[in-house]
């Protein structure tokens, strides 16, 4: 995948999440993450825990969201030097 292509497919996933996570719609933030972290190589991926309740979903998205954002970051790195 071109780093064009990741940052096209990327930045759709994080409006997504933004707009879900602003709506309250953790459960649905949360599974867009799911996706975003199975965007990135197996090397990158976090080991993210299972949403048992949807009441831990809204922890689950503060918890997890920002290790996503590093690991997208050093994705794009590697995909600028490749």
């Amino acid at each position: 995948m071109s780093l064009q292509e990741f940052d096209e497919l990327i930045n759709k996933m994080k409006l997504a999440f933004e707009y879900a996570e602003n709506l309250g719609q953790y459960v649905e933030a949360a599974r867009i993450l799911y996706q975003i972290n199975q965007q990135l190589p197996d090397d990158l991926q976090l080991e993210l825990d299972e949403l048992e309740e949807a009441e831990m979903a809204k922890n689950f998205v503060k918890q997890y969201k920002n290790e996503i954002k590093m690991m997208i970051s050093e994705y794009r790195e590697r995909l600028m030097s490749g």
